[in-house]
């Protein structure tokens, strides 16, 4: 089977990795990373071991070996040693003063004609004393579940 992701590393580049590995000061799957590439060197310089083999020493997945080769040649150096950058993370629905206000009004008596508060009219009454502009009910539900306050 050809590969289509073949490593050839220049010696300014298997320095740079062979540097990253013996300095130890880099996160551990970083430094994983680079014994892949420097292990798949298919260069002059390089050992060129199947992917059975790097496998087998590194004890990595052959999933593993196949993307770091992948990352190195279409993406760079960078991409192959370090993970993507995590997701943007979801900005909070309700700030801690909106939270204070559920928080609130979930322990307070119910509206008159009810035996309890629904996540429902609790989004409703937020909506109406203008807490919030809109919410849905899952996410005052989402909400009470974080905090430690009971209902009851």
């Amino acid at each position: 089977m050809v590969k289509k992701y073949v490593v050839r590393l220049s010696a300014d580049e298997r320095a740079v990795l062979t540097d990253l590995i013996s300095a130890g000061k880099a996160a551990a799957r970083a430094q994983t990373h680079a014994r892949i590439l420097l292990k798949a060197d298919q260069g002059p310089d390089g050992p060129a071991w199947i992917d059975a083999e790097i496998v087998a020493a590194l004890d990595v997945s052959l999933r593993t070996v196949e993307r770091v080769r992948e990352a190195w040649v279409t993406v760079g150096l960078e991409a192959a040693l370090y993970p993507r950058p995590a997701r943007a993370h979801r900005p909070r629905r309700l700030d801690g003063e909106q939270e204070a206000h559920l928080v609130a009004l979930a322990c307070s008596e119910p509206p008159a004609g009810k035996v309890r508060w629904t996540m429902r009219l609790l989004a409703t009454r937020l909506v109406d004393l203008e807490i919030v502009d809109g919410i849905a009910p899952e996410t005052v539900h989402t909400t009470l579940k974080k905090t430690t306050s009971s209902r009851g």
